[in-house]
């Protein structure tokens, strides 16, 4: 089984946040193969379904971003699931907006969820889906920059960016991390938008 796991906060506070992406995107991979994301456990909510033929679980941890890996180690623990079959859907800072960009492995780069993530499995060999946001032009703080919410412009572009992210995460479950990372990291939004994702596959 592959567990997909977006971070982001729980409520409707932080719900149109630049920290919250990760969420979005496992709400589009549910509506997308019809798995519902409503089972309470783990301290996240999840779902299990396939997409294909592939049995999949999906998850956003209710315990906010910095303890993100309290919800990955107990969900990990009790389905037994390799860390090579995590994919972790996350906002990225370092990355321009509108930018969706795939690793394996690695470390942190200071992001909160990623950090507890890491400090809980004990493990850092799992994939991660990145969604840039961009930083702030002016001297705002980080943790203040994640936590507003989306500006009306990008509020435009998002559901690009969540298409993007959902294509890329079904592309690695399906054709492997190798692939997937050759077709998404040289590509923008838009190229990936224009046709569908899987064609040149």
């Amino acid at each position: 089984m592959r567990l997909i796991i977006g971070l982001g906060n729980p409520g409707l506070k932080y719900q149109s946040t630049r920290h919250n992406i990760g969420f979005l995107v496992i709400d589009k991979l549910a509506s997308d193969y019809n798995i519902s994301v409503s089972m309470k456990g783990f301290d996240a909510c999840f779902g299990k379904g396939k997409i294909g033929e592939i049995p999949v679980l999906l998850a956003k941890p209710q315990t906010y971003m910095n303890l993100s890996g309290v919800s990955a180690k107990k969900i990990v623990d009790f389905f037994k699931i390799d860390f090579s079959d995590i994919i972790v859907v996350h906002d990225d800072i370092d990355l321009p907006f509108e930018t969706v960009r795939l690793k394996a492995g690695g470390g942190h780069a200071g992001h909160k969820g990623l950090i507890s993530i890491i400090e809980y499995l004990g493990n850092d060999d799992f994939i991660r889906v990145r969604l840039g946001i961009g930083r702030p032009q002016n001297r705002v703080m980080v943790e203040d920059y994640v936590l507003q919410s989306l500006t009306e412009d990008e509020m435009r572009f998002l559901p690009d960016i969540i298409t993007t992210a959902s294509g890329a995460v079904t592309t690695i479950i399906t054709y492997g991390i190798q692939t997937a990372m050759n077709l998404y990291n040289n590509r923008t939004t838009h190229q990936l938008n224009k046709g569908d994702d899987t064609s040149s596959l």
